[in-house]
């Protein structure tokens, strides 16, 4: 099984260093290290070439997390592809255990790390994505103290690619990462694809990475997070939730969109909410083409997309 890290550098600093330090130290070698540059202001590149099998690919402008990977993806050959931000840094034996899950479950072709906090690793930083029936998404275990139910393997909606492994002809298939998205939630729509596409995701607990977290784009409620992340969350919805189901959970998906600008005005963030759901209406029409040409494709069924949905009247997002 032949792989390729990806890494999609931004401004990352001393931090991407420390990732290639980690990755060099792998058990089972990558093939290849390619790492996608999206024209970064800070050097933080310098020096990369000294690292083993890298390739580095400097762009003249900034493509988001989506565009760097497709970038990558298009000069991939290999069975399998590892995404890698620079902010994660992996267990010796991470890529061993991800490829040995690989082989373990040949229905899936997207598989999940367990991210501990790098400042903390009793913290989990999350073991894998959960995507509501409303449309609300989060990082399952974030924040949380591990517990031995994180260190059992299960299926999961779809892997957080701040470290995952995927198979890399089901990525080609479904098109790669959709770059209307730019970064936040790419992954989950991607996810989301590979599911409709009849493949499944896997958590891998023995596949570990210590990650910094929000290090190039600021702190996860920043103004670039929240608005990527609240116009994308509408997008995700509009394509991928298919059939019968797209019309049953449409108003709770809209309850939930206006429940998320009563929060925001009340925090006086209102000029950020609202920008991001204008804009997410005003690509609906493209969203919309999208989704055709994705439900014209799919091959799961509507029952199984149910099966995979929190289905919580409460989210545990939520709960304390």
């Amino acid at each position: 099984m032949t792989t390729t890290v990806i890494i999609v550098n931004w401004n990352s600093g001393a931090l991407l260093m420390e990732c290639l330090r980690h990755l060099e130290c792998q058990t089972r070698k990558p093939d290849r290290v390619l790492l996608v540059d999206n024209a970064s202001s800070d050097n933080s590149v310098t020096g990369a070439e000294a690292f083993t099998n890298i390739t580095i690919r400097r762009l003249n402008v900034n493509l988001g997390f989506a565009g760097g990977n497709n970038q990558a993806l298009a000069e991939c050959d290999t069975d399998f592809v590892a995404l890698l931000n620079p902010d994660a840094f992996p267990d010796p034996d991470w890529l061993e255990h991800l490829l040995a899950a690989a082989d373990k479950y040949p229905e899936a072709a997207a598989f999940g790390s367990r991210q501990s906090c790098f400042n903390n690793i009793e913290n989990l930083d999350g073991t894998g994505d959960i995507y509501h029936m409303s449309g609300l998404v989060w990082r399952n275990r974030y924040g949380k103290q591990q517990q031995a139910e994180d260190l059992v393997p299960r299926e999961i909606f779809s892997p957080c690619a701040a470290a995952a492994l995927y198979r890399r002809q089901a990525l080609v298939d479904i098109g790669g990462f959709d770059e209307d998205f730019f970064c936040y939630l790419e992954d989950v729509d991607l996810g989301f694809r590979l599911r409709l596409a009849g493949h499944k995701a896997i958590y891998v607990p023995e596949a570990v990475v210590h990650h910094v977290g929000s290090s190039a784009s600021g702190e996860q409620r920043s103004v670039f997070s929240a608005y990527q992340g609240h116009r994308n969350l509408v997008w995700t919805f509009v394509k991928n939730m298919p059939g019968i189901l797209f019309w049953l959970l449409l108003p709770l998906h809209l309850l939930l969109n206006l429940a998320t600008i009563g929060s925001y005005i009340t925090h006086g963030k209102a000029d950020i909410i609202l920008r991001a759901k204008k804009d997410a209406v005003k690509g609906l029409p493209r969203a919309w083409l999208k989704r055709k040409q994705i439900q014209t494709n799919r091959r799961t069924t509507i029952r199984e997309i149910w099966r995979i949905l929190d289905k919580r009247l409460i989210p545990s997002k939520f709960i304390r």
